[in-house]
């Protein structure tokens, strides 16, 4: 029988090793931390997103530059693919009110209980503590709990993520063996800001209804204060913009014009302090109401001023938080360096699968379904290697 080795096991190698089994191979995953799919389980933490409900070519553009080779990975295994995979691991699904999907559970882990459950059914080998050192001439070198193993099976699959998270994981130990990369970066990450001591109160707090913008972006959303800076998704889904250096600037009231914001400032009896025209005339929040008061200071005394202030609110950042702290990584493997199928051309029988290959999409399920997409792309491509025809 033909074998497979995929080297990694969170969700790409875990689908790579499925559709290799399915295809009648044998199949070994080898998986250096106690468990597997330790990153998906802290991911589910605060809510499996699985995907996002949404037209293709919509969802396609969250993934930018990359979009046109990940097409087609993505063409087969989207959206839709993906809701039905999770259906038949026993999970029902909601959307919810901006068409991210989740489980009704909410959590990863019966998800993730019941696909290993099937893989292993399927007779699946799942390797656990079996850290990859090095290619071989013939396949490669681990070292396990029972000491150095060298696994030789006629193709591989590589699915060892990026450079985020690394005590779940995905370290990016394995970047000097593949070589020349696109240096990593973090992506999905908080940035860093130095607060006053007046900010110190609100460190943790939610900033609600807010829009942020950077050049002709925008995004809106919630983000959360923290002691070294901002993080949350309308952070994340800017990071990339950002992490480039640019300028950041709050709308605390998106919903309202210039004009609006000025004419209720106005209306407030004269004789009220600042806070409680702000508070009265635009119901904002104490938090809202302090970082306008720490960023937008010399405050303007006209309604029309300070309304403008509200709407455009610079807040400078002095770059991103540790690629430790990131939700994912850019920069990896290089799309050149791989076939339209993700097999390493100077490899012959090597397929890429998730975050090890140069791409980066924000938070809300597109992550997650390239990462399934890229494992189901390189297990079939792998399977078609050594069975062709």
């Amino acid at each position: 029988m033909a074998t497979a080795l995929v080297i990694g096991g969170g969700p790409a190698g875990l689908m790579a090793a499925e559709v290799l089994c399915e295809a009648g191979i044998s199949v070994t995953v080898a998986e250096q931390m106690p468990t597997m799919g330790r990153k998906l389980l802290m991911a589910g933490k605060s809510g499996l997103n699985l995907t996002k409900a949404e037209a293709f070519e919509t969802f396609l553009l969250a993934y930018e530059d990359a979009a046109p080779a990940l097409r087609p990975a993505l063409e087969a295994f989207g959206p839709e693919a993906v809701q039905d995979w999770a259906r038949g691991l026993g999970e029902t699904l909601f959307t919810g009110s901006t068409g991210r999907v989740f489980p009704v559970g909410m959590k990863a882990s019966p998800l993730l209980r019941a696909w290993l459950g099937r893989l292993s059914g399927q007779g699946v080998v799942l390797r656990t503590r079996w850290r990859w050192e090095a290619f071989t001439s013939a396949g490669s070198r681990f070292a396990t709990p029972d000491g150095p193993r060298e696994i030789t099976p006629d193709v591989t699959v590589l699915a060892l993520g990026g450079a985020s998270w690394p005590r779940l994981g995905s370290d990016g130990a394995w970047a000097g063996a593949l070589a020349p990369l696109t240096p990593f970066a973090p992506a999905n990450c908080g940035f860093r800001h130095t607060w006053s001591a007046h900010m110190e109160p609100h460190f943790g707090a939610p900033v609600k209804a807010v829009a942020l913008r950077t050049g002709h972006r925008e995004t809106r959303g919630e983000f959360v204060l923290t002691r070294d800076g901002i993080e949350g998704g309308a952070v994340y889904t800017l990071s990339r913009v950002l992490r480039g250096g640019a300028a950041l600037s709050l709308d605390l009231a998106p919903d309202l014009q210039v004009s609006d914001i000025a004419a209720r400032l106005a209306a407030v009896r004269r004789g009220e302090s600042l806070s409680n025209r702000l508070r009265k005339a635009l119901k904002l929040d104490p938090v809202k109401r302090a970082l306008l008061n720490e960023l937008g200071r010399p405050l303007p005394a006209d309604p029309e001023g300070l309304a403008a202030r509200v709407k455009a609110l610079s807040l400078p950042l002095t770059g991103p938080m540790d690629m430790a702290r990131a939700i994912s990584t850019a920069g990896g493997v290089p799309f050149d360096r791989l076939t339209p199928d993700l097999m390493l051309r100077d490899r012959p029988g090597t397929f890429l699968a998730g975050e090890m290959i140069d791409w980066e999409a924000p938070t809300g399920g597109y992550l997650l379904t390239a990462c399934l997409a890229t494992g189901r792309c390189a297990g079939r491509a792998a399977a078609t290697w050594i069975q062709p025809g």
